[in-house]
């Protein structure tokens, strides 16, 4: 029967019209075209290093204004097709995307899992996820819990208020935007005590949310805090 399905419904990539032979994948030149991050990067933000990086390094930004978390990864860069995959998840109701994405964060978040990690995603406020109909960095977080085999909490946190979309601002507007925004949903907290959290979220440009996010985390209790990201902006604004 699966053989006949293929037969009659070709597997085809995820983000162009070509046949591949397998399901839920991307084509060889849509994989070219994706930015994903291969080599030694950063350990704390996730983003490439350039030059003899070594396991465990910093880049410049994170040495010299040291993050709320520990850890960090990202499966790709906000470049290209990894642009293009990004914002049909986001925007484009391709939720069918995070199954893949999913499995790539899962791969880059691998160094991150420990024993006593739990997973959940960055929030987003009841308003946007009304207009939206689904929150993309729990769609990935659910995937990556599961790849894991770790727990997962969706409603860990919470968005107190609806901020603007941080599109466009600098790094210390987006620190603005965002202060105060996000809390702990208090009949959660026991969860993540003494243990570490793995955030997950679709994009990280400055870590603004991230941090916010990470402090609420590490105010309840959590042992350590690290985040993975589907997408990394390489540059800051």
């Amino acid at each position: 029967m699966q053989r006949l399905a293929k037969l009659i419904y070709p597997a085809q990539c995820l983000t162009c019209d070509e046949m591949i032979e397998v399901t839920r994948g991307l084509c060889p030149t849509c994989w070219s075209n994706t930015p994903f991050i291969v080599d030694h990067p950063c350990e704390a933000c996730g983003r490439p290093l350039i030059g003899d990086a070594q396991e465990g390094d910093l880049c410049d930004d994170c040495r010299a204004q040291p993050r709320a978390w520990d850890r960090g990864r990202a499966a790709m860069l906000y470049a290209g097709n990894g642009r293009s995959i990004v914002l049909r998840f986001k925007h484009g109701d391709r939720t069918d995307l995070a199954h893949s994405a999913g499995q790539w964060l899962a791969n880059a978040a691998e160094p991150l899992i420990t024993p006593d990690t739990v997973v959940a995603p960055v929030p987003l406020h009841w308003v946007r996820i009304l207009r939206r109909r689904y929150n993309q960095a729990a769609l990935l977080a659910a995937r990556v819990a599961k790849l894991h085999d770790r727990p997962y909490i969706p409603d860990l946190l919470k968005r107190s208020s609806a901020t603007r979309t941080l599109d466009g601002m600098t790094a210390e507007q987006r620190r603005d935007t965002v202060a105060g925004a996000i809390q702990i949903t208090a009949k959660r907290a026991d969860k993540i005590k003494g243990k570490r959290v793995l955030l997950i979220d679709d994009v990280m440009t400055t870590g603004a949310t991230l941090t916010q996010c990470a402090e609420a985390c590490l105010a309840a209790g959590a042992k350590g805090v690290d985040v993975a990201v589907l997408a990394r902006v390489d540059r800051e604004a």
